[in-house]
């Protein structure tokens, strides 16, 4: 700041009342300023600026899994509602590891942010309640009961009941949930799908799975060795879409065809689900929304308009492309 008053003429405080945005300065003055930081790439110290102001205008971000598409549109709305709203985001992973989530979220309370969003984590109810004594925290795709703590999730019960119902107009009776483990949305999912094969007559079956397309291919193969060619399902819900590309990827290598063989449908409707050569039919939940919803209750929080918690559950819908149709005789 120095340097550029001194390239500019000006004091050293009326740099730092340009870099705020002071309605105090002339625009004569404000240019002058502004063409010295430009010429000498002077970029305000964010970090140092809200040790000395007290506020912070950075929000955290912790992601999941970065390789899927789901998190990447969360992330969209988050930052297009942060943007607007005159804040930043800083981001990074736990790669679905309890310890490593544990690590990334002391990476990002390190910056002193004015909140935190979690992307579906994998910490314990634990660690995300101490954090939350910290400062602001919402947990998107995972539920919770503590009132620091805001929640925007997708309804997966109603979600994957929508699958199971579309399956069953068009004939299944054979469906199979490959489930997604420990994912947060999980146990959800789970429930979705137990309850709408029961509310149908029919016999759940729900293979352990994880939403990453080598458990998909993987619980493929545990299906197929599993039963016999008669007992096959005709139907299988995946855990997201992920999962689903990689059961059909299995599917398809044990000869079998998607949809006349086998139907498949997947979660979260990614950019991957709409690809001309997978064109998956799956369940869409509204990610844009809840990025967007996310930032806005954490920023209630950071302007102390509310201390009750927020619990927002989104409806999905479904989107129906060319891997499902009826079983054949």
């Amino acid at each position: 700041m120095e340097d550029v008053a001194a390239r500019a003429g000006v004091s050293r405080a009326l740099v730092s009342l340009v870099m705020r945005n002071s309605p105090k300065v002339s625009e004569q003055r404000r240019a002058a300023v502004l063409k010295a930081a430009d010429e000498l790439g002077y970029q305000p110290h964010v970090m140092a600026r809200s040790l000395a102001s007290r506020t912070s205008t950075v929000l955290g971000v912790m992601v999941s899994d970065l390789r899927n598409a789901f998190f990447a549109d969360v992330v969209e709305g988050l930052d297009s509602a942060a943007q607007a709203a005159g804040f930043n985001l800083i981001l990074n992973t736990g790669s679905r590891s309890p310890a490593r989530e544990q690590a990334a979220l002391r990476s990002l309370l390190s910056f002193r942010p004015a909140g935190v969003v979690l992307l579906s984590p994998v910490l314990s109810a634990a660690a995300v309640e101490k954090a939350a004594e910290q400062c602001p925290l919402v947990l998107v795709s995972r539920t919770s009961r503590l009132s620091t703590v805001d929640t925007v999730n997708d309804d997966g019960t109603a979600g994957v009941a929508l699958a199971v119902d579309h399956l069953v107009d068009r004939g299944h009776r054979r469906i199979v949930h490959f489930d997604g483990g420990s994912a947060a949305s999980a146990a959800a999912r789970r429930r979705g799908y137990r309850a709408a094969m029961a509310r149908h007559g029919l016999e759940p079956r729900i293979v352990r799975s994880e939403h990453t397309d080598t458990a998909g291919e993987k619980a493929v193969r545990e299906l197929l060795s599993s039963v016999d060619s008669r007992e096959l399902p005709t139907a299988v819900i995946a855990g997201n879409d992920f999962n689903a590309v990689g059961a059909i990827s299995a599917f398809e290598e044990a000869g079998f065809r998607v949809p006349e063989d086998v139907s498949v449908v997947g979660y979260d409707n990614t950019s991957l689900a709409a690809l001309r050569h997978v064109w998956l039919t799956t369940v869409d939940q509204p990610r844009l929304e809840l990025g967007r919803l996310a930032v806005e209750a954490l920023l209630e929080r950071v302007r102390g308009e509310r201390d009750e918690p927020m619990r927002h559950l989104l409806h999905p819908s479904l989107v129906v492309r060319g891997t499902t149709a009826a079983p054949r005789n």
